[in-house]
């Protein structure tokens, strides 16, 4: 239910500036991108999830043993959340090319979010919640990507799921 209250927002702030596309398949398998979002300052791919507990990010390594980033969700290790993001990035930035920026989303719709920060980005994924994710996809870089031309190359790349 509150995943398509979130996609029901991403199509009110549509317009100009922010075009959204909705439950794409990835070409070649059987999973989906639930929610893309254009904007002047890129696309985002967003992975909307629904975890209880919150999340926050265990980083392990780093002199002696190699550095690895943990996406912990209650205490429990949900890395694979990320991965999975970043293959429907690769997917996404293979269809609009380099010259786009591509940002992963995870945005954790019923998390217990701290007051005061929270957000947070491991490898390059930008883990959050709709109350910060909207500001950030109506604030414009200075990166000016076509949002239509993006739109036209998106949509029968990745048809509806």
């Amino acid at each position: 239910m509150s995943e398509e209250r979130l996609g029901q927002k991403l199509n009110e702030l549509a317009g100009d500036t922010l075009g959204v596309l909705h439950d794409r398949r990835m070409p070649g398998t059987r999973a989906n991108i639930d929610h893309i979002a254009v904007t002047p300052s890129g696309v985002f791919v967003i992975d909307p999830k629904r975890y209880a507990g919150r999340p926050t990010l265990r980083v392990e390594g780093g002199i002696l043993r190699p550095r690895t980033e943990k996406l912990l969700v209650g205490g429990r290790d949900r890395t694979k959340l990320v991965d999975g993001v970043l293959k429907q990035v690769d997917v996404v930035r293979s269809i609009v090319g380099t010259d786009v920026p591509v940002t992963g989303v995870l945005c954790f719709i019923e998390a217990d979010w701290p007051l005061i920060g929270g957000a947070f980005t491991t490898r390059g994924v930008d883990v959050l919640w709709p109350k910060k994710l909207y500001p950030r996809l109506m604030a414009h870089a200075t990166s000016e990507t076509d949002v239509d031309a993006v739109l036209r190359a998106l949509a029968p790349a990745l048809p509806p799921a």
